[in-house]
């Protein structure tokens, strides 16, 4: 298991940040606190507060499956 902190600055940045991870074979919660969401789902990712940052948990341990995601990473690991 992997744990980020991601962040958002516009709209657009959601719909990548949810197109990358929908084209990967792992599971991926977003959230903070008791709100946690699926990270696929883009309406999921709309309900949460993004002009915080967010924690993004990934159930693979590759590395790789982060890659994507670079762009919207605050810093490499959580926790």
């Amino acid at each position: 298991m992997q744990q980020v902190l991601v962040k958002f600055e516009d709209v657009d940045q959601v719909r990548d940040f949810v197109n990358t991870v929908s084209t990967v074979d792992a599971n991926f919660e977003l959230g903070s606190g008791s709100r946690v969401v699926d990270a696929k789902s883009i309406l999921g990712v709309f309900a949460l507060d993004l002009a915080r940052p967010q924690r993004l948990v990934c159930d693979s341990d590759d590395s790789a499956v982060l890659e994507g995601i670079g762009p919207f990473l605050v810093r490499e690991r959580v926790g």
